[in-house]
């Protein structure tokens, strides 16, 4: 059988970078590990909850975390930043509260980036997969959508896999669909993946986007 391994752990140190960059000793590396969980559930928690997003678009694409011994540095890199911005005036400053609470005495400092082309990021690809999926709509003319989307936003290939009871049958199965080139063995392409759980009416269902970017 193939052996399947993780496309941006199997690229750490030639086209993809860590998301989260700190030193620990190995007694410490567990509480700092679980602390870097705990930020990126607040931070999705706050956003899903006091956001109401009129687009299919959730908007996080990652969360990148810095570590010093006395600061803790987050990135939130989103498709459309003015969700937080606007609006509530003191948005970002009560989602930083809110995280520092579960911090033990170290100061946060949160900033938020907005991605370029946002259907080039796979976690955005996947939420609007997700969106569609919870308004009952037929999964193919879904993932059809999406890559056409990532097409539009200049990707190299994408390829978006559902798997699960989808729609509603009772037998689980995997359905998948590839547009352009998606070289997984070759190292030194840049390709971006992300694995996102989606609940419906029936169950869970699992989607996985893999995006080509380019051959650095």
């Amino acid at each position: 059988m193939g052996q399947k391994i993780h496309p941006l752990g199997f690229r750490l140190g030639t086209t993809q970078s860590h998301d989260s960059i700190w030193f620990a000793q190995p007694t410490d590396y567990s509480e700092n590990l679980k602390e870097d969980k705990i930020i990126r559930d607040c931070i999705k928690n706050y956003i899903q909850k006091t956001i109401r997003i009129s687009s299919d678009v959730e908007g996080i694409g990652r969360i990148k975390i810095q570590k010093r011994t006395d600061l803790i540095q987050v990135i939130i890199y989103m498709a459309v930043p003015e969700l937080l911005i606007e609006g509530k005036p003191r948005r970002i400053e009560e989602l930083r509260i809110n995280v520092q609470k579960k911090l033990m005495n170290r100061k946060l400092n949160i900033a938020i980036r907005r991605i370029p082309n946002a259907y080039r990021d796979p976690n955005i690809l996947a939420e609007f997969i997700a969106g569609q999926l919870k308004n009952r709509i037929p999964f193919r003319k879904a993932i059809k959508k999406a890559v056409e989307l990532a097409e539009q936003a200049g990707t190299k290939g994408v390829q978006v896999q559902i798997a699960g009871r989808i729609d509603g049958k009772e037998i689980a199965r995997v359905e998948w669909i590839r547009e352009g080139r998606v070289p997984l063995q070759t190292i030194r392409a840049k390709i971006d993946y992300c694995s996102y759980p989606v609940r419906t009416i029936y169950g869970v269902l699992g989607i996985k986007v893999w995006i080509f970017l380019n051959k650095e």
